[in-house]
């Protein structure tokens, strides 16, 4: 089976939204492997810090099916789409990676490219699976965490567990 990982973030209300999401999740796909909680400064406009994690579990479900659930339970914390890209939410689950699919849709696209794009996403990566290798550079999480320019990084890991 594919090992499936989600970016998983919220800066509105995030522990109720985060551990409500988790739930759902493990509903929908079973047992999750979680990463370590980071907390990361609002990027490209001002608001309150995020929670981020990466998930991950195995599954036969396609991709676009994984996707439509995810939005799913976006929608069910109140994501609507109608905000901006750079914009505090309730809750955003992004499907990262599905095993070494590559893919480039209207609807989706894997890897997604925030993996080397945003710590957020790297770091948790890195620290769950820093042995995988990205779908399309070959490179591991480890070394493009170890690769990642993190000059003035706003992002620390939480300890513990989501007890904001």
């Amino acid at each position: 089976m594919p090992e499936i990982f989600l970016s998983i973030g919220s800066n509105i209300a995030p522990k109720t939204h985060i551990l409500s999401a988790l739930k759902d999740l493990m509903h929908v796909f079973g047992t999750l492997k979680l990463s370590s909680y980071f907390k990361t400064a609002a990027i490209g406009f001002e608001g309150p810090a995020f929670i981020n994690l990466v998930a991950r579990f195995e599954s036969e479900c396609p991709p676009l099916e994984i996707a439509k659930i995810l939005r799913g339970i976006e929608e069910k914390h109140g994501r609507t789409r109608d905000s901006q890209k750079f914009s505090s939410r309730t809750l955003d689950v992004d499907l990262i990676l599905y095993g070494d699919t590559i893919l480039k849709s209207k609807e989706l696209e894997l890897p997604r490219p925030e993996i080397d794009r945003y710590a957020f996403v790297l770091e948790p990566l890195a620290e769950i699976a820093p042995e995988g290798r990205h779908p399309i550079s070959g490179k591991t999480y480890r070394d493009l965490w170890a690769q990642f320019d993190k000059k003035g990084l706003q992002q620390s890991r939480l300890k513990g567990d989501l007890s904001l």
